[in-house]
């Protein structure tokens, strides 16, 4: 009699391990979803908008950019003359969209910028 409460201690906790794993779709690693269960939106790295890119004028110092923009989310190593910002945004249960802008410093003015965003037609550095 004393096995039975074993077992079902093994068996409950095989049970738990087996509904933490992930299961592998089309769109990557996703876990075990439930019916009903609220999914929330996960926003990572910075926030970009067409308004702040529209801000930008070639010509400003890096301490007028960082004003605009924020802290850059990497700041290259081995080029101090290059930012990147990076917005990830992952709606719950949808897919994942990503933004990136790079923003080029010649002599500590920008100088130019390149990625999804670009400013309005007119302003470009």
């Amino acid at each position: 009699m004393q096995k039975r409460p074993a077992l079902t201690t093994v068996v409950l906790t095989a049970a738990a391990l087996l509904a933490g794993c992930a299961s592998s779709t089309d769109s990557g690693s996703k876990l075990i979803s439930f019916p009903g269960v609220y999914k929330i939106d996960i926003q990572q790295g910075n926030v970009i908008t067409q308004e702040m890119v529209d801000q930008l004028r070639p010509g400003m110092t890096r301490n007028q950019v960082q004003y605009v923009m924020g802290t850059p989310l990497m700041e290259d190593a081995f080029n101090r003359d290059r930012w990147d910002y990076i917005s990830s945004m992952q709606p719950g249960g949808g897919k994942r969209t990503q933004q990136t802008l790079t923003i080029f410093f010649k002599d500590d003015k920008l100088s130019s910028i390149e990625g999804d965003l670009r400013p309005a037609v007119g302003e470009s550095p």
